[in-house]
């Protein structure tokens, strides 16, 4: 798929940047831009004042792409570039958590993993945008409906109307995570979430799952 080279953030949040990617960027790439783009909502100065290069590398996966920060702007790129200020990491399916100790400028790296690691929102929240922004997704469900599990109990929601209804039940931190993009839909299954539904809408809730994580 190809699309433009630039996602920029509303210009409303402070300190947000435009955050510029390559034609038909490689899953990590689409990753870091979208958690990038979307971070001011939770940490309004999230980018502001950084500068310099910073490699990501996955732990467990051959991916790795570079982060270039300048004044107003985040150049996504996949790869390592022969020259950087940092390098780090990290977890893609633990939200970005560091699994060894960065290297190069450790005040910059520290600054980058914060900006990667945004508070998320309510699984309430999460789930009400999640279905705004995938109804037109080919044969999603009708409507959403989620048992979020809490300290106080299970909280109930139900989003859209219609005939056809998928449900997602779990531990609402990882229900936030899903429905954000923060957390692997798949994966999640493995954490404690389950659904209720058919096998087609498994794979629909699954790329619908994409489009909030990957921005496809």
């Amino acid at each position: 798929m190809t699309e433009s080279t630039t996602i920029e953030a509303p210009p409303a949040r402070l300190g947000a940047a435009s955050i510029a990617v390559e034609d038909d960027p490689i899953p990590i790439v689409r990753l870091l831009a979208r958690t990038l783009r979307d971070a001011p909502a939770r940490i309004p100065d999230a980018t502001a004042g950084l500068a310099g290069t910073v490699i990501v590398r996955s732990h467990d996966t051959p991916q790795v792409a570079t982060l270039v920060f300048a004044p107003g702007i985040v150049e996504v790129a996949a790869g390592a570039l022969a020259e950087s200020d940092a390098t780090v990491v990290v977890d893609l399916n633990a939200r970005f958590a560091p699994t060894e100790e960065p290297t190069g400028n450790t005040e910059l790296s520290a600054a980058v993993l914060r900006a990667l690691c945004p508070p998320v929102p309510g699984w309430r929240e999460a789930a009400a945008r999640f279905w705004e922004v995938t109804r037109d997704i080919p044969g999603i469900p009708d409507v959403l409906v989620v048992d979020a599990e809490g300290s106080d109990g299970t909280e109930h929601g139900r989003f859209g109307d219609g005939p056809t209804s998928y449900l997602v039940a779990g531990p609402a931190g990882i229900l936030a995570g899903v429905f954000s993009g923060a957390d692997d839909f798949l994966a999640s299954l493995a954490a404690g979430v389950q659904v209720q539904g058919t096998l087609s809408q498994l794979s629909v809730m699954t790329a619908a799952s994409w489009r909030v994580r990957f921005d496809v």
